[in-house]
């Protein structure tokens, strides 16, 4: 962030280990482009930021200015997830737009227990997909805007750490990995209003060996994944592969594994 002429949107961990100060799993998320880059300039990122009651995922917008000293003009913060929590995990912040131009964040429910109860709860955005316009306003064809109560950013729900996400580029429907506990990595069709599940179900379980709740795969109104991996890859970014070189690989989906340091590839019979 340093180079770009702006200061670092999180303290680096520190000894002391301050309360509040996003560390562990937080940090710069991800950063994007803005669809019509080539003529705003704008870049956008997802970072863990430290605030009272703890920390939380954020995202931010400015004006990449290019030279000899390349710097971010007009920083505005444009999401900051709701509540906050004093957690050093879990905070998603996968950054996608879609081809109408409304942009995607993932969010992690923080991993603690008082997140995780709140996956499946539309107040909160903890363990959400969120989707909003380029500004950060809310687009009014959103699931939940005119449900009381609800957060109305979001999109889905019943998420526990979305890592990667992309769009299918043969659809343009968005597509997401996430961890699962012990087992139970998966990968979803991110569809509008939909209920994945987590705490509820799961292919995990607790890293004690238990059951996650009460150890349920399915139930009703919530999705299933599309593909599931037990044991755990610890899953990364994704992509679906377009280009010519291996032509029997278009439309295939690749996924990072950070256990393993490899790349899993999933067939179009999957996706």
């Amino acid at each position: 962030a340093r180079v770009l002429g702006v200061e670092p949107p999180v303290a680096v961990e520190r000894d002391d280990q301050e309360p509040g100060i996003a560390r562990g799993q937080g940090g710069l998320l991800d950063v994007v482009l803005a669809p019509d880059f080539a003529t705003s300039r704008l870049i956008y990122w997802s970072y863990a930021e430290p605030r009272e009651g703890g920390n939380g995922t954020a995202v931010a917008r400015g004006r990449l200015v290019d030279g000899a000293e390349p710097r971010v003009e007009g920083v505005q913060v444009i999401f900051r997830e709701l509540p906050t929590l004093d957690s050093t995990m879990h905070f998603g912040g996968r950054l996608v737009f879609a081809r109408d131009g409304k942009l995607f964040v993932t969010l992690g429910e923080r991993s603690i227990l008082p997140g995780r109860r709140q996956a499946q709860d539309l107040s909160s955005h903890l363990g959400k997909i969120v989707r909003i316009n380029p500004d950060g306003s809310v687009p009014r064809d959103n699931p939940f805007v005119t449900k009381e109560g609800a957060r109305p950013e979001i999109w889905s729900y019943g998420h526990r750490n979305v890592q990667g996400a992309a769009l299918n580029p043969a659809t343009g429907e968005l597509w997401a990995d996430e961890h699962g506990p012990k087992g139970g990595d998966e990968v979803n069709l991110v569809r509008k209003g939909r209920d994945y599940g987590w705490p509820t179900i799961t292919y995990g379980n607790e890293y004690s060996g238990l059951p996650v709740g009460l150890g349920l795969t399915a139930k009703a109104g919530m999705e299933q994944p599309q593909y599931y991996w037990d044991p755990v890859i610890a899953t990364s970014g994704m992509a679906f592969y377009s280009a010519d070189a291996f032509p029997e690989w278009r439309g295939n989906l690749f996924v990072g594994g950070l256990a393993g340091r490899h790349l899993a590839q999933i067939g179009r019979a999957h996706v």
